[in-house]
């Protein structure tokens, strides 16, 4: 019985705001390879994409002006990034929020990720753990018994965080459901459905696994 047996990786970018259409841009980024349930490998740097820092990013992150003037530049990280991620699988806390912004920075210098699929952590851990009082990753980790080691807001730290998560829901479903595997395959799957009916479907797929 394997959890992650073909390797997933979690993505978590730290950025100058909401929207790369609205021009803003990343700062910071961590890539996670998991692999048969724990972590095997990582690209974790800060990114200077020649943007302005504004104040209020600095006091929630403690990422300054000076740290990513310091940094590589982005069209040296996005390349090493996405050969990092490859075709491997990838995941997110908030899955929708870091994909853009890796499609965003890949467009801009020509390029294109060649991720197979997305698992949404913060979409997974509300159709796996329903009725808990928040899914924001600090209350999320904190209700599973998941503590960060550093500080939040830091792409390595959230980043570790939400692997950890994602390796406690396939724990989960692999112990209480009997499933022979678990993969980014079933996590999609389950992303796509209502949480009332996850555990009917996890029990239809074990019995005809």
């Amino acid at each position: 019985m394997q959890v992650f047996e073909k390797p997933i990786v979690m993505l978590d970018f730290e950025t100058t705001g909401l929207s790369p259409d609205m021009g803003d841009r990343i700062t910071e980024v961590a890539a996670l390879r998991i692999e048969g349930g724990r972590i095997t490998d990582r690209y974790v740097t800060l990114v200077n994409c020649k943007a302005r820092i504004p104040s209020f990013i600095t006091g929630l992150t403690g990422i300054t002006q000076a740290m990513v003037d310091n940094a590589p530049p982005v069209d040296e990280v996005v390349p090493q990034l996405l050969d990092f991620i490859g075709s491997d699988a990838l995941s997110a806390h908030n899955a929708s929020f870091d994909e853009k912004f890796l499609v965003a920075e890949s467009a801009r210098l020509q390029l294109a990720p060649a991720h197979q699929s997305l698992v949404c952590s913060l979409k997974l851990s509300r159709r796996v753990f329903p009725g808990l009082s928040s899914y924001k990753l600090g209350l999320l980790s904190s209700q599973l018994g998941i503590a960060f080691k550093s500080a939040a807001h830091r792409a390595e730290s959230d980043a570790e965080v939400a692997a950890q998560v994602l390796i406690h829901i396939g724990r989960h479903l692999r112990s209480n459901y009997g499933l022979a595997d678990v993969d980014a395959d079933l996590l999609v799957s389950l992303n796509k459905l209502a949480a009332a009916k996850v555990p009917q479907y996890l029990q239809k797929r074990r019995q005809s696994s």
